[in-house]
């Protein structure tokens, strides 16, 4: 595959990234997988401006990665709580991918901050790319890269 020759401009990871490939839209994922639902614990666990995360708010809702469900404490007005779609638990891999991947790299010296561990028999989790076939754990080079049916040609 000549990837120089591919353009870039229907690949996947782009379009990914313009949803949420910005800090404070991946943390709110990381937030919400863990239980954050309301605008107020969201602000005081990240600690961003009140006008940004309106903003990732918004545009994880508009674009079906959470949803919003009414709420209202006792005495208060309604509100809405945030909660992940099917859509936003797709994203679970990729949030336990780079905290394996910043455990490795960028480690604190007393060790990860989280411990990921399947519930019925106690083993760590770990994200792996497999083969679909025999779910055997594959390295990188152990893969073939294709243009896939929307992939066109670079124009020069």
């Amino acid at each position: 595959m000549d990837w120089l020759g591919l353009d870039t401009a229907n690949c996947p990871v782009q379009r990914t990234l313009e949803l949420v490939g910005e800090k404070w839209s991946l943390l709110i994922v990381r937030e919400a997988i863990n239980g954050v639902r309301r605008f107020d614990d969201f602000h005081d666990h990240l600690g961003m401006s009140e006008a940004v995360l309106a903003d990732r708010l918004r545009k994880l809702v508009a674009a079906g990665i959470l949803m919003t469900r009414p709420y209202r404490s006792p005495g208060g007005r309604t509100r809405n709580e945030y909660r992940l779609s099917e859509k936003g638990w797709d994203l679970w891999p990729v949030i336990v991918s780079l905290m394996q991947w910043g455990d490795k790299y960028t480690a604190d010296p007393e060790g990860p901050f989280l411990d990921v561990r399947h519930a019925d028999c106690d083993a760590p989790v770990r994200v792996v790319v497999e083969c679909s076939h025999d779910h055997a754990a594959l390295a990188h080079n152990e893969v073939v890269v294709r243009p896939g049916a929307s992939a066109r040609p670079r124009r020069r």
